[in-house]
This record gives C-alpha cells, structure tokens and sequence, in this order.
C-alpha cells in the first residue's frame, strides 16, 4: 500500500512583488535563518534587474530557462548501475533552478551577493551563466542515456 501523500505547507508571495517565487528565491538565498537580510539581497538583485526591464518576468524567464525539463537517475539492475533518464516534476523542477541559480551567485566571489545574484539571473535569462549550463550538462546526460530509459520504474 502506498503512503499517503503529504500535505505541503503553502508559501506566501511576498509583499513587495506579490510573487511565489520571489519568496522561494528569498528561502534559497536565505543563510542561518537571516530571512530579512535574504529579502535585503533579492530585492537590491531586483533593483539592479530594474534597469533591463521588469524584474520579475526576467526572474521567471530566467528561472525558465536555468531549470531542467530531463535528469538521470541512478537504478541498479542485475548488478550494474545504469543512469535512467526521467521527467522532473515541476516544484522539482522549479527548485533545481532555484538552487542552481543561487550556487552560482554564491559561488562569484569578490562581489556583494546582490550583484552576483543580478548578474546571474540576467545571464540565465540571455541563456547563459553557470546555472543554463547545468541544465544543459543534465540535458547532455539524459540524452546519452536514452538507452537505458526502459528501466524507468
């Protein structure tokens, strides 16, 4: 018998920008439950963002395009460990671009993380930045293993 499914706790949009999202890119950013200072470096981020156009639709846009559609799985079958590509489940999916997004900015050191968040939301949204080629890496991975995607349970 299956267990049951779990009741996930609805997150607020945030007050500033009215969006979902923004509050989950806020979670992610967020460091030893520093919320305010999190809120601090995504909304001075959206700042920036607001000289290319409207912050949020590049946020959505760029998360769009930082977060995979495909990833390999690993499933072991007679004895051997094959890389099983699989669809991403949208929150999946939407808290893989999240991530990937945030690590990249955290990784850029020598800048304030607000610029480093900017400039790495604006490079996903032109289709580049470190957070598109992890997706592109995981798009790679899949499409080698196609092969083996009869073993997907």
């Amino acid at each position: 018998m299956r267990r049951p499914i779990k009741r996930r706790h609805e997150l607020q949009a945030d007050e500033i920008y009215g969006s979902v999202k923004v509050s989950k890119l806020i979670n992610y950013v967020m460091e030893r439950g520093k919320k305010d200072t999190a809120r601090a470096v995504v909304y001075r981020a959206f700042e920036a963002l607001k000289k290319e156009g409207d912050p949020v639709a590049i946020f959505e846009d760029a998360l769009e395009k930082a977060a995979p559609s495909v990833e390999v799985r690993s499933r072991r079958v007679g004895g051997a460990n094959y890389q099983v590509p699989r669809e991403v489940r949208p929150e999946r999916r939407l808290s893989l671009g999240l991530r990937w997004m945030v690590q990249a900015a955290e990784g850029t050191k020598g800048k304030p993380m607000h610029e480093s968040l900017a400039a790495e939301i604006l490079a996903a949204h032109k289709g580049e930045g470190a957070a598109v080629t992890k997706k592109e890496t995981t798009h790679r991975m899949a499409e080698a293993n196609k092969a083996f995607a009869h073993f997907a349970w």
